[in-house]
């Protein structure tokens, strides 16, 4: 029997939030949020802004703690923070993530050769002779010449720093990648080629993916499913094409109308 890649139960987090006279209100960012990602399968969660998108990948890597509910990545709970190194480590070379913004993401002092080779330090069993055939071949699979290996952050175009990002997530080999709207920041030319990538990595590798995003098109190309949330609840969830094509609930279609079609303009 196999083990998903992630599974979420009842998972819920709540923030306190200044109500504006003093005092705080509870807000409920999460509310018992439940689904499955397989090994080498892809989902994708989409929502307007504020919907709990973020917040649960957030709770996934460890960066926020759930109020309730449950999370297991491969089979291995992660409902509760570690402190123990061997097992963050661990957690990082099983799960990694992909930010909408790499230039925050990316230290500004290193290369992106070195911001490779230091994941690689950590997480690969490789010699220190080993680990550079290893960054070479890294760059290369996500599309970076030598020249740009050695460029720093400032040096790269938006495109560039985000293959620099998956690069250093693929560094640690990971069973699961979360892409937390990690092409909206993009131009449409470039967002494609990433697109385009991250659909080579994932038939490569069989690394499951789980897709943040507001972008209906994007999780259309990379997922096969899709899970609909509003205000923290889910309120669909399927294939991409049980809903995405034939959407039951009304937010969903308000969703997808908002896709822009191609080609159009205003008055047009």
């Amino acid at each position: 029997m196999s083990v998903d890649a992630v599974s979420v139960s009842g998972l819920s987090k709540t923030f306190r939030v200044p109500d504006g006279k003093g005092g705080h209100i509870r807000h409920m960012a999460v509310d018992q949020v439940t689904f499955a990602v397989e090994a080498g399968g892809s989902l994708g969660i989409v929502g307007e802004s504020g919907s709990g998108k973020t917040t649960i990948a957030r709770m996934l890597v460890g960066l926020e703690r759930a109020s309730g509910g449950s999370m297991t990545v491969l089979g291995r709970d992660r409902s509760t923070p570690t402190r123990r190194a061997v097992e963050r480590n661990r957690r990082a070379r099983e799960l990694q993530i992909v930010f909408q913004d790499p230039y925050t993401s990316l230290d500004p002092s290193q290369s992106a050769r070195a911001a490779v080779d230091e994941v690689l330090r950590h997480h690969a069993k490789l010699t220190a002779g080993q680990r550079p055939t290893r960054t070479a071949a890294l760059m290369e699979q996500v599309g970076l010449t030598e020249r740009q290996a050695d460029a720093r952050p400032r040096d790269l175009s938006g495109g560039q720093r985000q293959r620099v990002a998956i690069a250093r997530a693929l560094a640690a080999e990971p069973r699961v990648l979360i892409l937390d709207e990690a092409v909206s920041a993009l131009d449409v030319s470039i967002q494609a080629q990433i697109v385009n990538l991250l659909a080579d990595i994932r038939a490569a590798t069989g690394m499951a993916y789980l897709l943040i995003s507001h972008d209906l098109a994007v999780v259309r190309q990379l997922c096969d499913a899709v899970l609909v949330l509003r205000r923290g609840k889910v309120v669909e969830q399927g294939s991409c094409g049980q809903v995405l094509d034939a959407p039951v609930e009304d937010y969903t279609r308000r969703l997808r109308a908002a896709v822009p079609v191609p080609g159009w303009r205003p008055g047009s």
